[in-house]
């Protein structure tokens, strides 16, 4: 039928078009993930040194040598490491590094697979939206920035009487929280993204 072919034809022209914009937004995807897993990667490097030192430091406390460990080296970890996980999450769901078990779903077939595929890219995009919006609330609750109508405005509750800190360093929590918040932000829009690409990887396929 020529109506059949017509159709099929301007599906194949929209595929295509679809495909082609899919790989553009995916350089760009990827720029940006691997600079956030490079940042990731260079504060657990950081961080792994600092512990290095910090042990070698108190190792010679009783030497009265004026050597000892870092002051605050737990809550560096603690805040470098929240902030690392994020980083990479962008990087691993762009690839389809999470961790699948596929003893049944192996045997179901390309066109099963790419289905579940989908399901899964969509409820890691749910989570991702559930987790940046918990830290943008959190971020908020950390500063005593804005106007109330502002705030109110912005999600970010009342205003606290002044910065939550760290009890050693008195690092302000909204350090970790804004850098944290980037991370899950990006993981927000990679996972935007991979369900866009399993649906054309679904659409795509022959049943």
């Amino acid at each position: 039928m020529l109506w059949r072919a017509l159709l099929f034809q301007k599906t194949e022209v929209l595929m295509g078009i679809a495909i082609s914009a899919e790989k553009r937004v995916e350089r760009f995807a990827r720029v940006i993930s691997k600079f956030l897993a490079y940042f990731g990667g260079a504060v657990l490097t950081a961080l792994a040194f600092m512990t290095v030192a910090s042990t070698i430091g108190r190792a010679f406390v009783g030497l009265q040598i004026g050597l000892g460990p870092i002051p605050g080296d737990f809550e560096l970890v603690e805040a470098g490491t929240a902030v690392a996980v994020f980083c990479f999450m962008s990087w691993c769901q762009l690839n389809q590094g999470h961790i699948t078990v596929d003893i049944f779903t192996r045997r179901l077939g390309a066109h099963i697979n790419s289905l579940l595929l989908l399901i899964g890219n969509i409820l890691i995009f749910i989570v991702a939206l559930v987790v940046a919006w918990r830290l943008w609330m959190g971020f908020g609750e950390q500063v005593t920035w804005f106007s109330q109508p502002v705030r109110d405005f912005l999600g970010f509750g009342y205003k606290p009487f002044t910065n939550n800190t760290t009890y050693i360093l008195g690092m302000p929590f909204w350090y970790s929280y804004s850098l944290a918040f980037s991370g899950a932000f990006s993981f927000s829009l990679i996972s935007a993204f991979t369900v866009w690409r399993a649906l054309n990887d679904l659409i795509g396929r022959e049943p």
